[in-house]
């Protein structure tokens, strides 16, 4: 199994019954992820997650576990990292 993280993409989130679409994003690469489940209380939109699971050819990220970060602050190492860089960007 492989994990990703970021934050729930604002505007992804689409549920129907037990399975659930969502974005997770990193400021960098968003990947579209499948869950069927019961999701963590604290899941919404703008929150961090972890997903455990596999991508298919579809280029869809299909989770077997999804995890919410407990502060809402939360982001990804390389989130961080990217937001950081940016901000060192200059534009000609």
């Amino acid at each position: 199994a492989v994990r990703i993280g970021g934050l729930v993409e604002a505007g992804s989130v689409a549920q129907d019954g037990l399975r659930t679409s969502f974005a997770v994003t990193d400021t960098a690469a968003t990947v579209p992820v499948e869950y069927e489940g019961v999701l963590p209380d604290l899941f919404r939109e703008g929150q961090g997650v972890v997903a455990r699971g596999r991508y298919e050819e579809d280029g869809v990220f299909y989770a077997t576990e999804v995890l919410a970060k407990h502060d809402e602050n939360y982001m990804p190492p390389e989130a961080a990292a990217a937001l950081e860089a940016a901000k060192t960007l200059r534009l000609p």
